[in-house]
């Protein structure tokens, strides 16, 4: 976990088009993507619903690099062994859902699997610290989840972000902080600047004409 200093762009397969999948996947790649973020929604715990462990598993069939799955489910305890076996390199669950945290972060450890913990803008911080430990990523989401295309929300989750930053220092730990929700060529300086890595972005990769080129200016 050495590398929680890089910064690592994660291009949202929510923005993809799905009905080409696996060139879309190959796109991403060749532009330079680090990681494929895969968001499932369950349509409880967020209103939407988009896709569960058999698109997981296929989009596994045709990528080469890190899939890095958030469960944005109301009990992701539950389906969590489903979405190990469908080739998740790391899962990100909620802070907020009904399941016993710790648990589920042990049981991710011991698949092997990189393991993250995921606090909504509403949620102070304090509520993942007891936790930080055990995980190597927090995402800060910066943006009501549930849906694409929403703005930003700087004033409410850049705070956190800074106090994730400070506690990891403080505690010598090393996970990263990811960012995800209106996280574009603009927004993701800022993310940077209060101490995130990991950036999330759909639309502001996926729907660029040059996405070599997109992935390229995030980075910085």
């Amino acid at each position: 976990m050495s590398d929680c200093n890089n910064r690592i762009i994660a291009p949202s397969i929510l923005a993809a088009d799905w009905s080409r999948i696996g060139e879309e996947v190959g796109r991403a790649e060749q532009a330079g993507a680090d990681w494929l973020h895969l968001d499932v929604m369950d349509g409880h715990f967020v209103e939407n619903v988009s896709f569960g462990p058999q698109f997981v598993a296929a989009v596994r069939t045709r990528a080469t690099i890190t899939l890095d799955v958030h469960l944005m489910m109301t009990r992701p305890d539950k389906y969590l062994d489903r979405f190990i076996s469908a080739g998740a390199d790391r899962i990100t669950v909620h802070v907020e859902a009904d399941h016993n945290v710790s648990d589920t972060l042990a049981r991710t450890r011991a698949a092997g699997l990189g393991c993250g913990l995921a606090l909504n803008p509403a949620t102070p911080v304090e509520a993942v610290m007891p936790y930080l430990d055990r995980v190597d990523l927090l995402l800060v989401m910066t943006v009501v989840p549930g849906f694409g295309g929403q703005a930003f929300m700087e004033n409410e989750t850049m705070p956190k972000v800074a106090a994730a930053l400070a506690y990891r220092q403080s505690s010598g730990l090393s996970y990263h902080i990811q960012v995800d929700g209106g996280i574009d060529q603009r927004t993701v300086s800022i993310a940077a600047a209060h101490g995130a890595n990991v950036m999330v972005a759909g639309t502001a990769l996926f729907g660029a004409s040059d996405m070599a080129q997109a992935v390229l200016k995030m980075r910085g």
